[in-house]
């Protein structure tokens, strides 16, 4: 049984998100500021945190910031909530991390649905080998990236993104291509997340990143031996 954090300094919108997850069969665990989610990672894990922006003591990207840069927390998947839906906002959170995004007010049954999208996506189902390109090595199963046997500290999209590209080497992947292969039918995102993640992920790859090639107005490929 999979464990949801909301995380939400109105009540009523906790337990709203509560209701319909426990309905669903998921367990829950609630908090209304970010200093008691903080506290409650130190000892347990949850799989999947709803993350409201607007908390009253930490800002809710400064939260999503310090759980990816640190990588006992790095791979949990984030669905962050806020009133504030412009775009420039939504590539902000992206580009922290962040594995989907939803706006204020909204559907339970769409926020259901997507938090059954982003956990399917990032479960490592797919048992497969070890792919290794030059200093890339690829492990699904330990849901790992190495350059040169250093760890990379990826975001499950990331790495999906990343693995998606490898198994199909030297085959251009449009957007809606990967879009498809990221989340199927349930497709949340606009083409533009994809463009977020591929920056984050060549930075976080150093110069082993010159191995995601952009093909201009079609989409990617991953070239190496």
């Amino acid at each position: 049984m999979n464990t949801i954090a909301i995380v939400d300094d109105e009540p009523d919108i906790v337990r709203l998100i509560a209701y319909h997850l426990k309905k669903e069969g998921f367990k829950v665990k609630e908090f209304y500021n970010g200093g008691d989610l903080l506290s409650y990672l130190k000892t347990a894990f949850p799989d999947l945190i709803i993350l409201d922006l607007m908390l009253p003591d930490i800002d809710g990207l400064e939260i999503c910031r310090m759980l990816k840069r640190d990588e006992k927390t790095a791979f949990i998947p984030i669905i962050m909530l806020t009133a504030k839906g412009t775009e420039t906002d939504r590539v902000v959170g992206l580009e922290l991390g962040a594995d989907d995004y939803i706006v204020k007010p909204f559907s339970p049954r769409e926020l259901i649905a997507r938090v059954k999208t982003v956990l399917r996506r990032t479960s490592p189902m797919e048992r497969v080998k070890t792919i290794k390109m030059g200093d890339l090595v690829i492990d699904p199963l330990r849901f790992e990236v190495r350059v040169r046997g250093r760890m990379v500290d990826l975001t499950s999209t990331e790495f999906r993104i990343l693995e998606i590209l490898a198994k199909n080497k030297g085959k251009v992947l449009n957007r809606e291509r990967l879009l498809e292969k990221l989340w199927g039918d349930e497709k949340v995102v606009v083409d533009r997340t994809i463009d977020v993640h591929i920056k984050r992920l060549r930075e976080k790859l150093g110069e082993t990143g010159k191995l995601i090639k952009t093909i201009r107005g079609i989409g990617y490929k991953v070239e190496g031996e």
